[in-house]
């Protein structure tokens, strides 16, 4: 049985050159494509893909925490996303993402398996699974 915990919503006006507002007016960015005159205008504007990648890995370090917890082992951690928006052939648009994962407090075969089981249990690597290149990097320190 899947119960909802919660739902969220954002509207963008404008795409890539927009704005983006939540339902409930607590998250409101700019929008800009690196290289446009509208980036250059608004050093700060965000673009779709920094929203994924940091999405993404909050997701998926909070989903690292709690394997860690099931599993009962204790470790600090941290999570890159590094998302890449690429273009093949006759424009087709797609992504694809790096996440180097950082841990301390813990061996290194140890936390590559949290890692994995991780992988397994955050949903946006279940949500984009089969469509976009994921590469995992672990580092230990």
């Amino acid at each position: 049985m899947t119960k909802t915990l919660f739902t969220t919503s954002v509207t963008v006006d404008g795409g890539r050159e927009g704005t983006a507002i939540s339902a409930d007016g607590n998250f409101t960015v700019d929008i800009a494509m690196p290289g446009t005159p509208r980036a250059k205008q608004m050093p700060e504007a965000s673009n779709p893909e920094q929203l994924f990648a940091a999405g993404y890995a909050a997701c998926f370090d909070s989903a690292l925490q709690s394997v860690g917890k099931i599993e009962g082992v204790t470790f600090t951690s941290n999570v890159t996303a590094n998302v890449s928006l690429l273009m093949g052939d006759m424009h087709q648009y797609s992504l694809a993402v790096t996440l180097v994962v950082k841990g301390s407090g813990i061996d290194k075969d140890s936390f590559e398996t949290l890692v994995h089981k991780a992988h397994q249990m955050c949903p946006y690597s279940k949500a984009i699974s089969g469509n976009v290149d994921v590469a995992i990097e672990i580092e230990v320190d």
